[in-house]
């Protein structure tokens, strides 16, 4: 009972820490919960329900690109739908279904996202926090030879778990940046594989018009000795544009070398080179609902 009292009083005390009214908080870091590859600091307001279609076309230009796929578009390295819902203002939860473009396949995802704090107007504090959890299934059929990623001897080789802590700030009405610190673990990988992989990110994103803004992120594995140039590896780069249409709709469109959508895919197997023409067209489609 007293240990129970004592944390139901450092809950209220860390809540109150970081107790803000809407007048103090800084809104639209980012204008919805994903910069390109990556998460936003960004939460769904509460009881609002998103609807996400994500596309990755194949390679614009490169050896497998050009006019023989029609630049990619006749393609398509990855597809996502799902729904997203903002269990209060600084919770939310998500589940999806990805085609994945690693060598597991048929990928559900379910996460959660909670905002620790928010930036304030006033300066009191300067960044927004949010952390990230999210587990990866593979549904993909089990493989008869010994060996392969989805021999599946145990079912829990089909998971993939990433935890993610991610930090911005809105510099001005016109440009905001965010910095990523993110652990994904894999249950089975290949012997010259590790399990545990440590990456670094960022993000940025500068409005261009009332509508429009300009979007940028990257991710890359530190403290590996495997994902490397090297070795076939590359950093995950996006770059792309974002559309806030009325009626609750964003629309994105972007360029990137990640095949992958869903962090537990394109942060272990983006093998994928820009200087090489190996990037691709995507696009995401957000729409809003009341619930």
């Amino acid at each position: 009972m007293k240990y129970s009292l004592l944390f139901s009083t450092l809950f209220i005390a860390f809540s109150g820490l970081f107790a803000q009214t809407e007048e103090e908080r800084v809104i639209q870091t980012f204008r919805h919960t994903r910069i390109i590859n990556s998460h936003s600091v960004e939460t769904l307001p509460a009881r609002k329900l998103d609807f996400r279609i994500v596309h990755r076309f194949g390679d614009l230009a490169g050896d497998n690109g050009g006019w023989p796929t029609f630049y990619g578009l006749e393609n398509a390295s990855d597809v996502s739908f799902g729904l997203e819902y903002g269990l209060n203002d600084n919770m939310m939860i998500g589940l999806m279904r990805a085609k994945g473009a690693g060598p597991l396949k048929q990928l559900i995802n379910g996460f959660l996202k909670v905002r620790i704090m928010t930036q304030e107007l006033n300066g009191n504090i300067p960044v927004s926090l949010t952390v990230l959890g999210n587990l990866t299934y593979s549904t993909m059929q089990k493989s008869e030879i010994v060996g392969t990623l989805n021999f599946f001897e145990k079912g829990t080789h089909r998971m993939t778990s990433h935890f993610g802590l991610h930090v911005a700030r809105k510099f001005s009405d016109y440009w905001s940046f965010q910095f990523n610190a993110q652990w994904t673990y894999r249950n089975v990988v290949l012997t010259e594989d590790e399990n545990d992989l440590i990456s670094l990110g960022g993000g940025l994103r500068a409005q261009l018009s009332k509508s429009m803004a300009v979007i940028l992120d990257t991710t890359f594995p530190i403290l590996s000795d495997l994902r490397n140039s090297d070795n076939d590896f590359y950093p995950s780069i996006g770059i792309g544009f974002e559309f806030d249409t009325s009626g609750g709709h964003v629309f994105q469109l972007n360029l990137t070398n990640s095949r992958g959508i869903l962090e537990t895919d394109y942060i272990p197997y983006t093998r994928s080179n820009w200087t090489d023409g190996e990037y691709r067209l995507g696009f995401t489609i957000s729409r809003l609902f009341n619930m």
